[in-house]
C-alpha cells in the first residue's frame, strides 16, 4: 500500500512538471505573438544598440525639378514700386560716366565721362554723341564703327555714374542745391529734399524754370503751396524733370519794375 502510494506521488510529480513546462511554453510563444503584433503595428518595442530608432525622412516642400512659385506678394510688390520710375528707358546725359568694354580688348575697353556737348572719346573711332540715346542704342553704334577695325566686335556699356539726372532748388530752403533725381520726384518732395521752407519763404509764390521741349528758353511753371494742400490744386505738385529748377522766393522780396 505504501509503495502503491509513493508510486503515486511520483506519477503526480511528473504529470506537474510536464504541466509547468507546457505551460512555459506558451508564455513564450504568447510574448513572442505579442511581439510579433507590436512589431506589425509599428510600436517598437525593443530599439537597436545606443538607444536610437531610425525615423523617416521628412518629406521637403521643394524637391529637385519641382517649380517654387514665386511669394504671394511679390506682383503687389512690382506694381507699387512701377510708380515711382522716373523714365522707362534711360537717356544718357552730360556728366554721366560709362564703361564701355570690348571683350577680349583691353585697349579699345576704357571708362569715359560724357562731355558738355554731349560726345564720348574712344580710341581708332573718335568721337561719338552720346547724350540722347539709350545705352543699348550706343552700344549699337559703337559696334558698328568698330567693325571697320576689327570683326564681330562684341561691345557692353555699363552706366558707373548717373549724373545728369539732377534738380536744382534754391531760394528760401534749408538746404539750397544740387540733388540727383533717384526716382519719380514731385514738386512737393522737392522742396522737402532740400529742407523744406524757411520761416521767411513765400510758399505759395513758387517757380520752376524748365528746358523747354525744342530746346530754346525756359518755360516757367508758377504753383502755391496752399493751392496743392489746402485747395484742389493737386495739378500744380507735377512730376519733376531732370534739370528742373525750383525758386522758393522770399516774403520780403522787393520787386523793383
Amino acid at each position: 500500500m505504501t509503495g502503491l502510494i509513493a508510486r503515486t506521488n511520483t506519477v503526480g510529480n511528473l504529470h506537474t512538471a510536464r504541466m509547468r513546462r507546457v505551460m512555459a511554453g506558451v508564455g513564450v510563444c504568447c510574448a513572442a505573438a505579442g511581439l510579433s503584433i507590436g512589431l506589425c503595428n509599428g510600436n517598437a518595442l525593443s530599439q537597436p544598440a545606443g538607444g536610437e530608432v531610425d525615423q523617416p525622412s521628412p518629406s521637403l516642400s521643394s524637391g529637385q525639378g519641382t517649380n517654387v512659385s514665386p511669394p504671394r506678394g511679390a506682383t503687389t510688390k512690382v506694381t507699387e514700386k512701377s510708380p515711382l520710375i522716373v523714365t522707362q528707358e534711360y537717356i544718357i546725359g552730360p556728366e554721366d560716366v560709362l564703361e564701355i568694354t570690348v571683350w577680349r580688348n583691353q585697349d579699345l575697353s576704357k571708362v569715359v565721362a560724357v562731355r558738355p556737348d554731349g560726345r564720348i572719346s574712344l580710341p581708332l573711332i573718335g568721337d561719338v554723341t552720346a547724350v540722347g540715346k539709350t545705352p543699348a542704342q550706343l552700344t549699337e553704334e559703337i559696334s558698328a564703327k568698330l567693325k571697320e577695325y576689327k570683326e564681330n566686335p562684341s561691345v557692353s556699356i555699363l552706366m558707373k555714374e548717373i549724373n545728369s539726372y539732377t534738380i536744382f532748388v534754391l531760394g528760401e530752403v534749408a538746404k539750397p542745391g544740387k540733388y540727383p533725381l533717384k526716382s519719380k520726384t514731385t514738386l512737393l518732395q522737392g522742396i522737402t529734399i532740400a529742407g523744406g521752407f524757411t520761416p521767411v519763404a513765400a510758399r505759395n509764390k513758387l517757380v520752376v524754370f524748365r528746358f523747354s521741349e525744342n530746346g530754346h528758353g525756359d518755360e516757367r511753371i508758377r504753383a502755391s503751396y496752399d493751392d496743392i494742400v489746402l485747395r484742389d490744386g493737386s495739378k500744380q505738385n507735377f512730376e519733376l524733370k531732370p534739370g528742373d529748377t525750383i525758386v522758393v522766393p522770399s516774403e520780403t522780396m522787393v520787386l523793383i519794375p
